[in-house]
C-alpha cells in the first residue's frame, strides 16, 4: 500500500467496473463550520467500501449526502447514473440507509414500520418480504412489539431490516455495528458479504479498522473533510493499513 501524505487525492481505486457513486468537488458546511471540503470519490458497482477517519472528519455527513438526507453546498453527486440535484427521488429507490437515527416510528410496532416502508416503495407480497427479512436478522419474535419497547440493539437490527426490505442496489450504513451483540454482528456480516447480486454496492463508515479489513473490498480515509486516501484492500497487510491510517490522521480515531 502506498503511504504518501497528500490532501484530497485518490491514490488508487478499483478499476474495470462501471461507477455506482460519483462525487465531484462536493463541499458541505453547517453554519460557519465547513465539514466536507471539495471532496471527490468514486465507488464501483459491486464494491464494499469502508470509510474510516477520526471523529469530525465528515463520515456521517458524507453518508447523509449519499442517502439524500441533506444536500451539498457545492459540487455534483451522482448515484446510479442519476444526478441528485434533480433525480433524488428516483435515486432513493436504489438506496437502503442505516444511520445513527433509526428512522423508525416509535409508536408503531416493528411490523407496522416495515409495512409502511414497503408501501412507500410500492412493494408486493409485503407479509412474505417482512417475514423473510426479519428472519435474516433474528427479529421474527419481535414483530408485534412497539419500537419504543425495543432495546437500542434491536432497533438497530430493525433499521437494517427496513433498509434491506426493498432490495436496494446500494446499501449505505453509518457505523452499523454500533449497539449490536455478537449474534447480530454475525448476521450483519452475512448481509455485507452477500454476493447474490454482484452489483450490490455497500458503503459503510466504521471506527474499527479490523472490521474494515475483514468485510470491505476497499477503504477510503477521510481527514479534515477530504478523501485523503482511497484504495483496494486485497492482499494488503493489517500493519500497512494501520500505517496508512496513522499517516493521514495522526492516529486519531
Amino acid at each position: 500500500m502506498i503511504v504518501n501524505k497528500q490532501e484530497n487525492v485518490i491514490l488508487s481505486r478499483p478499476t474495470g467496473r462501471p461507477t455506482a457513486i460519483r462525487l465531484k468537488g462536493v463541499s458541505k458546511s453547517f453554519g460557519r463550520t465547513r465539514v466536507l471540503h471539495n471532496l471527490d470519490l468514486e465507488v464501483a458497482w459491486g464494491d464494499v467500501l469502508a470509510i474510516v477517519g477520526p471523529n469530525g472528519s465528515g463520515k456521517s455527513t458524507l453518508l447523509r449526502l449519499l442517502a439524500t438526507l441533506t444536500l451539498p453546498d457545492t459540487g455534483t453527486l451522482n448515484i446510479g447514473g442519476l444526478d441528485l440535484s434533480h433525480g433524488g427521488q428516483e435515486a432513493r429507490r436504489l438506496i437502503g440507509v442505516v444511520t445513527h437515527d433509526s428512522l423508525l416510528y416509535e409508536n408503531l410496532t416493528a411490523y407496522e414500520n416495515l409495512a409502511f416502508h414497503a408501501r412507500m416503495f410500492g412493494l408486493d407480497q409485503i407479509r412474505e418480504r417482512i417475514e423473510s427479512a426479519t428472519s435474516t436478522m433474528g427479529m421474527s419474535d419481535r414483530l408485534h412489539q412497539r419500537v419504543t419497547t425495543l432495546s437500542h440493539g434491536l432497533r438497530k437490527r430493525l433499521s437494517i431490516i427496513r433498509a434491506l426490505l426493498h432490495e436496494p442496489r446500494i446499501l449505505l450504513m453509518d457505523e452499523p455495528e454500533s449497539g449490536l451483540d455478537q449474534e447480530a454482528l454475525r448476521m450483519l456480516d452475512l448481509v455485507i458479504s452477500d454476493r447474490t447480486d454482484p452489483y450490490r454496492t455497500v458503503v459503510m463508515t466504521t471506527h474499527n479498522l479490523g472490521r474494515a479489513m475483514e468485510r470491505a473490498v476497499s477503504m477510503a480515509i477521510l481527514s479534515h473533510g477530504r478523501v485523503a486516501y482511497h484504495g483496494p484492500l486485497e492482499s494488503v497487510s493489517t500493519q500497512s493499513v494501520h500505517d496508512t491510517y496513522t499517516n493521514y490522521t495522526d492516529g486519531r480515531l
